[in-house]
């Protein structure tokens, strides 16, 4: 019996050897496609990690951009309001010069009341230096009688 004994025990550990290859040869594929993975997902961050660095240089790209483009409506909003109030300022003023001429025109229309409407004389015939002068001096007195200055 010591001798059966033996084979078994001896063929027990031949089988538990066996498997123990068995299960290498299974752990050592797993071992070849985790280094495949791994060369696989360093080249993937090698690419993120160029990706991340172009980004980031597009970023300060679109950083500087903006700060031009501010500091430009910037200054254009500035010159705008700048403009506007000088409009503002002028339509102010020629609103004034406009009521002042509308004054002057109506001033002009209405007789006065103060002076006598000017007669119509037929002078006598003069030469053209007096007659230029006569009708001057007419002229300057209908003025002056309606109340605007010559």
């Amino acid at each position: 019996m010591t001798h059966s004994l033996g084979i078994v025990i001896e063929a027990l550990v031949a089988l538990l050897l066996i498997v123990t290859i068995g299960y290498c040869m299974l752990l050592n594929k797993r071992l070849q496609r985790l280094k495949a993975d791994e060369q696989s997902l360093k080249a993937t961050i090698a690419e993120l990690i160029t990706a991340t660095e172009i980004a980031e240089r597009a970023i300060g790209g679109l950083k500087h951009t903006v700060h031009d483009v501010n500091e430009n409506l910037g200054m254009q909003i500035a010159t705008a309001t700048d403009l506007t109030d000088r409009l503002t300022r002028q339509l102010v003023e020629g609103d004034a010069l406009l009521g002042r001429l509308s004054r002057i025109a109506v001033a002009a229309r209405a007789p006065s009341a103060k002076a006598p409407a000017p007669q119509l004389v037929e002078p006598p015939p003069l030469s053209t230096a007096k007659a230029t002068v006569a009708a001057a001096q007419a002229f300057a007195a209908r003025r002056r009688a309606s109340g605007i200055a010559a």
